[in-house]
């Protein structure tokens, strides 16, 4: 034990002697030894590894020779050890030769330098746009519009600027009004997500639609999701129910805000912001009412003092345009088919539809009953089939001709499902759900009402549009169902083709939509 005791040091062991009463035991030393003396740097330094290996009997010599792969006779044990170049697997042989544990896993190296990705992120035009938006929230009016198109992660930006306010306010209140049930759902799961990543404290999450129970007590902090309909409801029955919202809110959210003119929603926006600090949100793809009512538009403008925020992308003077270059957004295919036959409009009808704004639901129904136009929309979706489009979303003129598309379209074979207004909650998630798999057979999915806002299916790489309609908004809506592109989870292309019949107006351009309101706005 002479080497034990001079890597030990006299000190030591003078003090290990003095405890035993006279020359301590070669287990004492040893137990010591396991502690103190760093073996594993005695293993990489060449001259201290030979010591030590010629330390050991000859018997062991010879198994820890042949552990290291030594089969070669009448070479001695000492002279093939010392002969080794000790490589890291050999010297971790030898460590647990003597007894010590080594973890086999790969000695990772630091890395001085790596990327540290977030984890609920924004694009740089998103980040650029909710700076923007900060500066307009919190001074003057502090109200304005988040003018974002379809596909470019509207909610997530909002969300961003949500948990950035709780974070700066607390305690406080966040009101998020939204229409239906899909929007609403969207909105508390989007946050709930968002939040779990962003936040500094546990808050509240308040689901409040349908049937739910207005129950606040105690409420001062987190988001309350209200549904439309239920805060006007609460406007002419409980108004307590806002009054105390807006005492305990700073910043009340409005999803899809060119709604928000409409007299019922005002009232409750009103009492939402009616104390001094309160800021308003409003979100939105198409920032206007409609296309040719301008006095319509001015007064979305007006209630938001003017003040939207739209995407900036240096070098394009439409960021749409930018976004489908860029892969955030599809590169649309649109066309146009007719069918063979055609509405004979009367003069009460075109004046009707000169004044309203949008296409009577009588002239919808005669049209949705047209054979030749039928056919020309099942015929649409079977070249659309040909051209190896696996998911295809089809907008119907009514609940009755999206059972009748589907119910052809299941006649000849094809994997075809309807949603509408009157589907039960579980037919619908059902639908859904298979139409978002990624199953490889090609599904239909036709719709009428129900998946033009809060419907997200990046698969989808076609629509067909057989629901005329003279509203920009609604066609917006449709459209930006499938122009989801390759980096956020979307196709690199889509098709969207509508069926019109020659009597009646459409529109075939994204990225004009997009700007179309412009003239209206003082872009921040």
């Amino acid at each position: 034990m002479s080497y034990v005791r001079e890597r030990l040091g006299k000190e030591l062991c003078a003090l290990l002697d003095l405890i035993d009463g006279g020359k301590a035991e070669d287990e004492r030393l040893r137990a010591v030894a396991s502690v103190v003396i760093d073996v594993e740097a005695l293993v990489v330094d060449g001259a201290e590894r030979q010591e030590l290996i010629a330390l050991l009997p000859a018997a062991k010599q010879r198994e820890l020779a042949q552990r290291l792969g030594s089969e070669q006779a009448g070479i001695e044990p000492l002279v093939y050890l010392n002969s080794l170049k000790w490589t890291l697997d050999q010297r971790r042989e030898l460590l647990e030769f003597f007894g010590f544990t080594i973890d086999r896993m790969p000695i990772a190296r630091p890395l001085y330098r790596q990327n540290c990705e977030p984890e609920y992120p924004l694009f740089q035009h998103q980040r650029s746009a909710a700076a923007r938006v900060k500066e307009l929230l919190y001074d003057g009016p502090r109200r304005v519009v988040l003018h974002l198109p379809t596909g470019v992660g509207k909610t997530r930006t909002a969300m961003n600027l949500i948990c950035d306010h709780l974070r700066q306010h607390e305690s406080t209140l966040v009101v998020w009004l939204a229409h239906g049930e899909e929007l609403l759902e969207q909105a508390a799961t989007e946050f709930e997500r968002a939040w779990t990543r962003l936040g500094d404290r546990p808050v509240s999450v308040v689901r409040m639609w349908a049937d739910a129970p207005a129950d606040l007590e105690g409420l001062t902090d987190g988001v309350v999701v209200l549904g439309l309909e239920k805060a006007v409801s609460a406007a002419k029955s409980k108004p307590e129910l806002l009054r105390f919202l807006a005492a305990r809110s700073s910043l009340t959210v409005f999803d899809e805000a060119h709604q928000i003119i409409a007299p019922t929603f005002q009232r409750v926006v009103d009492a939402l912001t009616i104390h001094p600090g309160a800021s308003l949100l409003g979100l939105t793809a198409t920032p206007g009412r409609t296309w040719a009512d301008i006095a319509q538009d001015e007064r979305l403008s007006d209630f938001f003092s003017r003040q939207k925020v739209m995407l900036r992308i240096e070098g394009y003077s439409n960021p749409v345009t930018a976004l489908i270059e860029q892969g955030y957004l599809s590169k649309p295919t649109m066309r146009t088919v007719a069918s063979e036959a055609g509405l004979h409009l009367s003069a009460q009808d075109q004046s009707l539809m000169a004044t309203a704004f949008d296409i009577p639901a009588g002239i919808i129904a005669e049209l949705a009953r047209d054979k030749q136009w039928n056919l020309k929309v099942v015929q649409t979706i079977m070249d659309l089939l040909e051209r190896k489009h696996r998911r295809i979303l089809v907008f119907a003129a009514s609940v009755d001709h999206c059972r009748l598309i589907a119910a052809v379209l299941s006649a000849v074979g094809l994997d075809a499902e309807f949603v509408t207004g009157e589907s039960s909650t579980r037919h619908r998630n059902q639908v859904v759900t298979r139409f978002k798999s990624a199953a490889p057979r090609p599904m239909i999915l036709c719709n009428y009402g129900v998946l033009t806002t809060g419907f997200d299916a990046p698969a989808a790489s076609a629509a067909v549009i057989a629901r005329p309609t003279m509203s920009l908004v609604l066609y917006s809506q449709m459209v930006g169902r499938v122009i989801r592109g390759p980096k956020a989870g979307g196709t690199a292309t889509c098709e969207i083709v509508t069926v019109v019949d020659p009597a009646l107006p459409g529109f075939g351009d994204v990225a004009e939509a997009f700007i179309n309101w412009e003239d209206v706005w003082e872009s921040a």
